[in-house]
């Protein structure tokens, strides 16, 4: 059965105890079914403590994460996969069998030129060795994907997927946003086709971060994609409001939102579950297949 969730940012500018707190004890009041939660950078994450909490409000939880810049990949390995291991040593004490996100890439750091065949033999070197350790542990790895105008890594699930077909690895997978989609893509149904099982999230957000089904994301296009793939993975909310100060310059939010946090939040699930049953998915992904 689809699960849906909801990002901490959808509530808080990033993690913290009592935030943490808050952003769990909305997402459950709101109705979702799973909080993912963006790991902080320092890892300063009570993974035990969470994981009570998430069980006492009835919520599953995955863990997300973006390397900073002084872990870029390509420049950094060593210092990378440090850090990666580390973050999967909290989903791990979270009792958590996924991590995605931006782990390939600290977002925001160019070089000016495209991503080079070294930085991609480094990038893979590294990815191999970190998800050896996801997988003793039972964790899948999914790399997302993310515009042009923050990473010069992966900006597409072809670039993804060609990896992935190179290292054919059973816990590495895809993590799709049509936020990024929508600009890189040419089409939201074509990349989930061609990732089928390997695309194992996404994150659901409309093309202006605001409230689903008013901007420019060809929604029937993306839900069609998902139910012939009989997608079983998580559909999370990942917008955003003004009213969450903090969130206005990390994520460009240069004009006031129409909606608080709470209104996206609710009007978004509803738009989920409107187009989940529209094309058939809560039937259909019973019996799709596991990564692990």
């Amino acid at each position: 059965m689809i699960q849906y969730g909801a990002s901490i940012l959808s509530w808080i500018p990033a993690w913290s105890p009592e935030g943490g707190l808050y952003a769990i004890q909305k997402t459950a009041a709101c109705g979702f079914d799973m909080l993912e939660i963006l790991l902080p950078a320092s890892l300063d994450f009570d993974a035990g403590k969470v994981k009570k909490q998430l069980t006492l409000h009835g919520l599953e939880g995955r863990c997300s994460f973006i390397l900073p810049s002084d872990c870029h990949l390509p420049a950094h390995p060593a210092r990378a996969a440090r850090l990666l291991k580390a973050a999967l040593n909290k989903v791990e004490a979270m009792e958590g069998d996924f991590l995605g996100g931006v782990l390939y890439s600290s977002i925001g750091t160019f070089t000016g030129n495209p991503c080079t065949g070294t930085e991609l033999t480094i990038v893979e070197d590294v990815l191999g060795e970190v998800a050896a350790y996801a997988g003793a542990r039972g964790i899948t790895v999914a790399l997302e994907p993310i515009n042009r105008y923050e990473s010069y890594v992966f900006t597409s699930a072809a670039e993804v997927l060609y990896l992935l077909q190179r290292m054919n690895l059973k816990n590495l997978a895809l993590h799709l946003d049509t936020f990024h989609m929508n600009i890189e893509e040419s089409s939201f149904y074509s990349p989930v086709i061609l990732a089928g099982d390997l695309l194992q999230h996404v994150h659901i957000t409309e093309s202006d971060r605001g409230m689903l089904g008013e901007g420019n994301v060809r929604w029937d296009d993306l839900f069609r994609g998902l139910q012939e793939i009989h997608y079983a993975g998580p559909l999370v909310l990942e917008n955003f409001s003004s009213h969450i100060t903090e969130l206005v310059g990390p994520t460009s939010l240069w004009r006031p939102s129409r909606y608080t946090p709470e209104e996206l939040a609710k009007g978004s699930l509803a738009f989920m579950q409107q187009m989940a049953e529209k094309w058939g998915l809560r039937q259909d992904c019973a019996t799709a297949p596991a990564l692990l």
